[in-house]
């Protein structure tokens, strides 16, 4: 599989296009702005931790750092499937802390820009996580951007990064 590297390390805002890296979690496609996706790689080998979460599938060793691997399935409450070949890691990185999101299958990154993006709803119900940064509606349909601090903020992801 091909590795996609970034360099950028600081999100550009919408008064210009952003790249979104788009990805599928079921029938839901979601997306990571650019700026946050360090690189993509296929599934490789995960050691367990005990006594973490079940959405934390554990660590692995990517270029010297050892960085904790979430499977984005089990932390939206998604029923887990087995990996196949379509099924990647996509390395982000916020504020020097990185993490592995488990993905079912890397789709495409898109541009992005204001007039595409929809009011994100404030009922609890709706985005009771607060994991989406923003809606983006866009060739018929709707992409759910994800907010990569949020993502690794989480308590139970904090325990197990490097300090």
């Amino acid at each position: 599989m091909e590795k996609y590297q970034n360099e950028y390390n600081t999100t550009t805002g919408l008064e210009e296009a952003e790249k979104v890296l788009t990805f599928a979690v079921g029938e839901q496609i979601y997306g990571i702005e650019i700026p946050y996706v360090i690189e993509i790689i296929g599934i490789q080998h995960i050691t367990e931790l005990p006594n973490m979460p079940n959405f934390i599938k554990g660590i692995m060793n990517v270029r010297g750092k050892i960085i904790p691997v979430m499977d984005i399935r089990s932390r939206f409450g998604k029923e887990e499937i087995p990996y196949d070949d379509f099924t990647c890691i996509i390395i982000i990185s916020v504020d020097d802390d990185s993490l592995g999101i488990i993905v079912d299958r890397v789709e495409e990154v898109i541009n992005v820009t204001a007039d595409d993006i929809a009011d994100t709803p404030d009922y609890k119900s709706v985005n009771a996580s607060k994991y989406i940064d923003y809606i983006v509606d866009m060739n018929g349909g709707i992409k759910l951007v994800l907010d990569c601090r949020i993502l690794i903020e989480t308590k139970d992801v904090a325990t197990i990064s490097e300090d």
